[in-house]
């Protein structure tokens, strides 16, 4: 049976605000205490500017990584005095602790100061560090600090009220019980990652092994100068022809991409809308490592022009534009529905008798095309493009049907095996927090 009515004593709240008092109100099988009596605000400050040619070591605060070694300056260049922050210390932005920007100081930081404008505080010996800063990151805290941060404008969560704030208590050995279950939690999802990583440099080494591709590396008695017919080359200047395939051998013959398309067509350029009725239309962001990730789509208002512009299963769809890194990346569209595309993809219909979608994607996708779209790639406005022409005088090994379909087929595979070990992953690193919660907090 729950009691309804408390007596509290004024004096005992450094807000007097009802949403921020009741959001405060925590469960737990472990000792509920004041963490003012348990941390200790550190002031100490070094004034760099008193030593204007040495350097100083700063750090940042991240929500997502905690705290990191920022950027070294002189100190002529800060004027004004700046925090310790030692091993085991926890910082954070008082303007963005709502969105989890606080970080535990370890030995893995190598800079060690931090703007006056960050809170610093130690623990006292009951309270560990990690255990607190997990307790920071659990959704339960996010929630009362959320409710105890104060102002108009810009939220802020001063150290008094950080003091005010409860939270469960074990025993230390408790505390660092809790402490490794969450690390052999993280543990397994770091070395899931590991293994997926590892496994997306199995392919390249597979598609070496089954393409006999061999690299051919400069030596001293290699031609300096070679002679090339005018005629081979679709655009005359340094960078685009970088590709040299005399510096690749492979067992099969190289032929060029425009002997096996059909046709190439560019996509829409309308604009395109949030509503979910209309037709969905992938764009540059749907292509995710070689495949099409559609958990953020936009849509497009359906009309007769876009008969024209419907996607069929096995049609390749190739990212004409984007950042150096991005731009050339592939896939296969085998989506069920309706489907447009958008003007900054190129959609590739395959002749089916020459070549398989799969093991082409794979094969643009991978060194062997990478290696064509950074000598062919052009820079415009931040962003580099390659255009249709451009893509059809690409080269790719030509190995008979079915070695392509073996090839796709155990690459297909090993992606299905990197997609579950990421996913894994993420559950992990998802559920190492999530299991450290349950074990402190009770719901009710």
């Amino acid at each position: 049976m729950s009691v309804l009515l408390q007596f509290t004593r004024f004096k005992s709240f450094t807000i007097w605000d009802v949403k921020r008092n009741l959001s405060s109100l925590i469960y737990s099988d472990y000792e509920i205490v004041t963490l003012g009596n348990y941390i200790q605000e550190e002031k100490i400050k070094v004034k760099p500017f008193e030593y204007p040619n040495d350097d100083f070591k700063i750090l940042g605060v991240s929500n997502k990584i905690g705290l990191f070694d920022n950027e070294i300056k002189k100190g002529k260049d800060i004027n004004q005095a700046y925090k310790i922050v030692k091993d085991g210390f926890l910082a954070f932005n008082p303007y963005r602790i709502n969105v989890g920007s606080i970080g535990l100081k370890t030995n893995e930081q190598k800079n060690n100061l931090i703007s006056p404008a960050y809170v610093v505080f130690s623990c006292k010996k009951e309270l560990l560090p990690e255990y607190l800063f997990l307790i920071f990151k659990t959704e339960i805290f996010n929630k009362i600090i959320r409710a105890n941060t104060k102002g108009s404008v810009r939220q802020n969560l001063s150290y008094d009220i950080l003091e005010s704030l409860k939270i469960p208590l074990p025993k230390v050995e408790t505390q660092k019980k809790l402490i490794q279950e969450y690390k052999n939690r993280l543990d397994l999802a770091n070395m899931q990652k590991k293994q997926a990583n590892k496994k997306e440099k199995e392919i390249e080494e597979y598609l070496y092994k089954e393409l006999g591709i061999e690299i051919i590396k400069n030596n001293k008695n290699q031609n300096l100068l070679n002679f090339v017919r005018f005629k081979n080359f679709d655009r005359w200047d340094t960078q685009s022809n970088s590709f040299n395939l005399n510096q690749i051998k492979s067992k099969f013959e190289f032929i060029k991409v425009r002997k096996i398309i059909e046709n190439s067509q560019y996509g829409l350029s309308e604009k395109a809308n949030l509503n979910t009725n209309d037709i969905p239309m992938l764009r540059m962001n749907n292509i995710i490592n070689g495949e099409l990730d559609i958990s953020s789509l936009k849509y497009i208002k359906f009309s007769k022009k876009l008969d024209n512009y419907i996607l069929k299963e096995n049609d390749v769809l190739f990212n004409r534009t984007n950042s150096k890194e991005l731009v050339g990346k592939s896939a296969v569209f085998k989506l069920d529905g309706t489907y447009s595309f958008a003007s900054y993809l190129i959609k590739i219909k395959l002749n089916f008798d020459v070549i398989e979608p799969n093991y082409f994607v794979q094969i643009i996708n991978s060194f062997i095309g990478r290696k064509q779209i950074d000598a062919i790639s052009r820079q415009i406005t931040g962003q580099v493009n390659i255009n249709a022409e451009e893509l059809k005088n690409f080269v790719i090994p030509n190995p008979p049907l079915e070695v392509q379909n073996k090839i796709a087929n155990h690459i297909l595979k090993i992606k299905d095996e990197i997609k579950e070990l990421k996913q894994q992953s993420i559950k992990n690193k998802t559920l190492a927090l999530k299991e450290f919660e349950k074990r402190i907090f009770n719901d009710t």
